[in-house]
């Protein structure tokens, strides 16, 4: 494990000029696994110019935590850092990160009853 520097808070720019309340975090930890998921535009079609990055974090005590980076390419919109602890259930399916929790190794497959319900 090494040391890790997060920021967390909004970054804008407008003008040409940042603005932002950023503060950063350190804590002793790994990378455990990343993803992308990219926004839609105003037609509906996926854009890359915006979305959101989620990184899994495991800190030295075994804390789990997820760094999210939500972001935008168009000026005067803002980009939110932000830093939570979680659990492996948000981890496993039906869990607010379960596509990273895929990612990370926490998945399994889907049982009949949930590939078949609204949920899936």
């Amino acid at each position: 494990m090494e040391s890790v520097v997060l920021n967390i808070g909004t970054v804008v720019v407008v003008n040409g000029r940042q603005c932002d309340d950023l503060r950063p975090v350190e804590f002793v930890g790994e990378l455990v696994a990343s993803r992308t998921e990219y926004g839609y535009s105003d037609r509906g079609y996926l854009s890359d110019t915006r979305g959101v990055d989620e990184s899994l974090y495991r800190a030295e005590g075994g804390r789990l935590l997820v760094y999210t980076e939500d972001w935008s390419r168009w000026q005067g919109e803002p980009n939110h850092y932000t830093l939570r602890e979680v659990t492996e259930a948000d981890l496993a399916v039906g869990g607010d990160y379960e596509a990273l929790g895929r990612e990370a190794g926490f998945g399994r497959p889907l049982t009949i009853d949930e590939a078949l319900s609204d949920g899936a």
